[in-house]
C-alpha cells in the first residue's frame, strides 16, 4: 500500500492533506512494467493519468525521443483531459512502478471530495504549463 505522506510531496498531490489522500487511494491503481515495454501506444485510446512512483519512462513520437520522465512525474494527462488518442507512446526505460486514476475514477472523486478534484485538476494545469514552459525554452534554445 502507497503511503499518503509519500505522495503529499509531490506536485499532483500538492496541497492535499494525508486524509484527502487517503480517501483517493481507493481510487488508484499499482502499475508495474518492465524495462522496454510499452505503457501507452501513440494513437491508441487512453483514459488514465499515470504517476511514477519508482522508474523512468521515456516519451516517443513518430519515433522522436521527445523527453524522460521519473519518480514524481505524471504522463497521460492530455488524453484525459482532451479525450484524444494518446499524442506519444510512452515506454518504460527500466522496471517501472506507478499508480493510474481513471476518467471514471477521477469522475468519483469528483463527487466524492470536489476539494480533492479541484486541486489535482489544478496541479495536474501547473504541471503541464512548467513542461511547456520547458518545451518552449528548449524550442527557443535550439533555434538561437
Amino acid at each position: 500500500m502507497i503511503e499518503p505522506d509519500r505522495l503529499q510531496k509531490y506536485s499532483l498531490f500538492g496541497g492535499l492533506l494525508p486524509e484527502q489522500i487517503k480517501q483517493i487511494l481507493p481510487h488508484v491503481a499499482e502499475e508495474s512494467y518492465k524495462a522496454g515495454e510499452d505503457i501507452i501506444t501513440e494513437g491508441t485510446p487512453n483514459d488514465r493519468i499515470h504517476f511514477i512512483l519508482d522508474g523512468k519512462v521515456t516519451v516517443i513520437k513518430h519515433d522522436i525521443t521527445l523527453i524522460e520522465f521519473g519518480e514524481g512525474d505524471t504522463f497521460g494527462e492530455m488524453e484525459v483531459l482532451d479525450v484524444m488518442p494518446s499524442a506519444a507512446t510512452i515506454r518504460a526505460l527500466s522496471d517501472t512502478r506507478a499508480i493510474s486514476i481513471s476518467n471514471r475514477a477521477l469522475r468519483e472523486i469528483y463527487k466524492t471530495d470536489i476539494h480533492s478534484f479541484a486541486l489535482i485538476l489544478m496541479n495536474l494545469a501547473r504541471d503541464l504549463s512548467r513542461r511547456l514552459r520547458r518545451m518552449n525554452e528548449k524550442v527557443t534554445e535550439n533555434n538561437n
